[in-house]
């Protein structure tokens, strides 16, 4: 026998047994009192058998209707079985819901905290749930869209075309219209016939980045390409050895000597530039003498301007730890670019103070000035406000992107005043931690 058929029998055997006893009490009393007093046993017996089934079927149908644990009826006989066995199998039940309930919490909870934005869709793209990176990135919201086609909320012709086209075997990378500046990458994954999830990416680093690398290298190719022709033209002529008089010789190496050192600068600060970028190339700490570095770097100040200028120097004594090379470098990048943006006759001055916020190293002239719009972009490599005059000036474009990691290698920062026809001040800021008061024998000193 099966376990199906004797669970069924342990049911009904009581019912039977009840029935039996009846039918057993009934003869008797027929046989007593004779056979219709026995019949009438039997039926009022069987009537109110039958009273009590009908009454517990009606309150299994209403609690059928309301099924809660808690509200399960009591019976007798074979009842108390059924309902028992209710009891049980609505405990499961409920247990069973509450793990799934928590599971699916879980599960939310889960993809809630991804980076990528997670929008689950239907075959007629009506948005079942999202998380908030999704409402972020396609500017919608869960309560207020669920049910509603995406198509209808992102309205971007790319976007749109991309989700009924229903061809996903590639992503698409497009900025959503309604936040400039963010750049996004949606892949569709179908897990069911009737269901798939929306992937959205915010990669708009990503592609800042590659249109870094696209512009340095097209800006490299400029810088390059003009004192090369310079160098291949005045080669053709000697090579085809046209005549020409001894001063347009000379005229000629001279050119071609300027635009090879333009682009020695050019190759030595992208190595300076790629140096310190590397985290392959820790900081080198040591004690450098601010007044004397200044000075040297004023030294050579005076003899790039070559007396157009009047160059000032207004130094109190300190020491700092660092990169003694480093520094060097962003000092005399900030000079250089004072030179070469301030007219002849201007003034530049060059001063060094310590206070408990740490020291400052500014370079102050008397130039041409720098529209605020530009500031920001100051240390981008490559970026110019007057980009012909940078060139004519023999600037490469790198001088404040180097200015710029210098500083951050020396944990500080370059600050930038500026008025249109006024001139600017940059500073080099270094924090009050690498601001020394007297040096120290256990470091060493740069010489």
């Amino acid at each position: 026998m099966s376990e199906r058929s004797r669970s069924r029998l342990a049911v009904l055997a009581p019912a039977f047994a009840r029935v039996g006893v009846l039918l057993a009490a009934a003869a008797i009393v027929g046989f007593v009192f004779g056979m219709k007093a026995g019949l009438w046993v039997a039926v009022v017996g069987l009537t109110l058998l039958l009273v009590q089934h009908l009454l517990y079927a009606s309150l299994l149908a209403d609690w059928l209707e309301h099924p809660r644990l808690d509200d399960i009826p009591n019976g007798l006989g074979i009842w108390t079985d059924v309902f028992a066995r209710l009891y049980r199998t609505r405990r499961s039940t409920e247990r069973n819901e509450r793990r799934l309930q928590e599971n699916e919490e879980r599960f939310r909870r889960t993809i809630s905290a991804l980076p990528e934005g997670i929008v689950l869709i239907d075959a007629t793209l009506q948005i079942d749930w999202c998380n908030p990176v999704a409402e972020q990135h396609l500017g919608i919201a869960l309560r207020a869209d669920q049910g509603l086609r995406v198509t209808n909320l992102v309205r971007d012709p790319e976007f749109v075309g991309y989700m009924t086209s229903a061809r996903f075997d590639t992503p698409l990378v497009f900025q959503p219209m309604a936040q400039p500046g963010l750049a996004l990458e949606i892949r569709v994954v179908e897990f069911e016939p009737e269901r798939s999830i929306l992937i959205t990416r915010d990669i708009t680093q990503r592609e800042r980045v590659d249109a870094m690398r696209r512009d340095f290298i097209a800006n490299v190719s400029h810088e390059l390409r003009t004192p090369l022709t310079v160098v291949n033209g005045f080669l053709e002529m000697l090579i085809d050895a046209r005549p020409e008089d001894e001063a347009t010789r000379q005229h000629h190496l001279q050119l071609m000597q300027e635009q090879a050192q333009r682009m020695h600068r050019l190759v030595e600060d992208l190595l300076t530039l790629s140096r310190l970028e590397s985290s392959e190339s820790p900081l080198a700490d040591e004690v450098v003498d601010v007044r004397q570095l200044v000075r040297e770097v004023a030294a050579e100040a005076r003899a790039l301007s070559q007396g157009r200028h009047k160059i000032e120097v207004d130094l109190a004594p300190g020491f700092v730890l660092g990169s003694r090379e480093e520094l060097r470098s962003a000092f005399g990048n900030l000079v250089s670019n004072a030179i070469r943006y301030t007219p002849d006759g201007g003034n530049i001055k060059l001063t060094w103070r310590e206070s408990a916020e740490g020291g400052r190293f500014e370079v102050a002239d008397t130039g041409i000035g720098i529209a605020p719009e530009h500031i920001a972009r100051l240390t981008e490599r490559f970026y110019r406000v007057d980009k012909s005059r940078s060139r004519e000036t023999g600037g490469t474009g790198l001088g404040l992107a180097i200015v710029k990691h210098v500083l951050m290698r020396h944990d500080g920062h370059l600050d930038v005043q500026s008025e249109m026809g006024q001139g600017s001040t940059f500073a080099a800021v270094l924090p009050a931690a690498r601001v020394i008061a007297t040096p120290s024998a256990q470091v060493p000193q740069a010489a």
